[in-house]
């Protein structure tokens, strides 16, 4: 199950870089739910998933996301990643800046039946704010 979790996510990833909305939701089960750092409310379903991902391109057109690191054990899957953009649109109420932006983040996945049905993403907000001009530099 490990290397199939782990291919699952590989690809869930790769359609998130080919900014692919159908590919994106199919990835993620019917059952789905994530939490991210971002959000104050969990995202459920399909539907989350892809909306979540849109979000994103909206505010950031050419978004790519590396995978840095993965581990995976049964049927979690961690991965260490950053994602790489240029600020084009609002995000977090957050007006374009048109600042390129690459933000470091970690995500658990849980995967069931060849789906993604839980998701954790915990990454550098503070980093992002600091990036778009919202946090002075740190010493």
């Amino acid at each position: 199950m490990t290397e199939h979790a782990a291919q699952i996510v590989i690809d869930l990833i790769d359609a998130w870089n080919a900014h692919d909305s159908t590919r994106v939701a199919q990835h993620y089960a019917p059952e789905y739910v994530a939490i991210d750092v971002a959000y104050s409310k969990p995202l459920l379903g399909q539907q989350g998933g892809s909306h979540l991902m849109q979000r994103y391109v909206a505010a950031f057109p050419d978004l790519y996301i590396s995978r840095d690191h993965m581990l995976a054990h049964g049927a979690q899957v961690a991965l260490f990643w950053t994602f790489h953009g240029t600020h084009r649109g609002a995000f977090m109420n957050i007006p374009s800046t048109g600042r390129r932006i690459a933000v470091r983040g970690t995500s658990l996945f849980a995967v069931a039946a060849g789906q993604v049905v839980q998701g954790l993403h915990i990454w550098d907000v503070a980093g992002l704010l600091r990036t778009v001009g919202l946090l002075p530099d740190l010493p």
